[in-house]
């Protein structure tokens, strides 16, 4: 079974973020970049189908060569082989996820997969977004935020369990497909020293957007979104504390989430 994985690269949830003083963007020095944990679980369970089916699980990323290092991790965590489409040449053009998901797509075109998995959504914009469009890019059934999988290889179908707000549901669908992993899909696994070292000699290509017959002005006119600038949530104020009679106080802070907090 030939599965592809798309991964992102993140910064680190514990990373402090700070903005560039013009607002263009964040400012990425001292930043520890990691694998997107959403993609962390999609891996995994790429892993686990691969060693129960076989077949080969196949990274696919987008990037500059700083994603390199998390391609690796990904390797090292058991994937056979990874692909990085560069981000060289595309400088300026500030491509949004419809542009990303056809790059990706582009680049998956290149094989034939059975399964496609990604992480639900990325930690960094929370979009969610480039799962569902690399499946409508390729013509794919697609089903996100996926707790549970079940393959029936011998038919060519899935079954998965998906989360909804407040409920689950169960979706057949054919393969090829589409899957986003959600927390609690499974537990991911960690790389060992002697993979590790391994991961340093399995294959990792690099290819660029024109090796997938796309340039920097075809994928300019297919963005959608542009980001203007970047700036920090303000402040929160500092919290106020509630001193003296037990009554009085309590007298005291109904009327400040009445009057000031307005939630009662």
């Amino acid at each position: 079974m030939q599965i592809a994985v798309l991964i992102k690269e993140v910064p680190d949830t514990a990373t402090r973020i700070q903005v560039k003083p013009d607002g263009s963007g964040i400012v990425t020095d001292g930043i520890k970049w990691v694998m997107n944990p959403y993609d962390e679980f999609a891996l995994e369970e790429a892993l686990q189908i691969r060693d129960r089916e076989g077949g080969e699980v196949v990274l696919v990323s987008f990037g500059s060569a700083r994603v390199d290092d998390v391609l690796r991790q990904g390797l090292a965590m058991g994937a056979d082989r990874a692909v990085r489409v560069s981000d060289d040449g595309l400088a300026g053009v500030g491509v949004d996820h419809l542009a990303v998901a056809k790059i990706l797509a582009e680049a998956l075109r290149r094989e034939s997969w059975d399964l496609i998995w990604c992480g639900k959504q990325a930690v960094d914009d929370d979009a969610a977004q480039v799962g569902p469009l690399v499946a409508v890019h390729l013509g794919l059934p697609q089903a996100m935020v996926v707790l549970a999988c079940h393959i029936d290889a011998a038919g060519r179908r899935l079954s998965v369990r998906r989360e909804l707000e407040g409920a689950e549901e169960i979706v057949e669908l054919p393969m090829p497909a589409v899957l986003g992993a959600q927390r609690g899909l499974n537990t991911p696994r960690y790389p060992t020293l002697p993979n590790i070292m391994k991961a340093k000699r399995k294959p990792l290509e690099t290819i660029g957007v024109a090796d997938l017959g796309l340039d920097a002005d075809t994928l300019r006119a297919m963005c959608r979104v542009r980001v203007e600038q970047f700036f920090a949530p303000p402040g929160r104020p500092e919290g106020r504390i509630l001193t003296g009679d037990p009554a009085e106080a309590a007298r005291e802070l109904v009327r400040l989430l009445h009057t000031e907090a307005h939630i009662i």
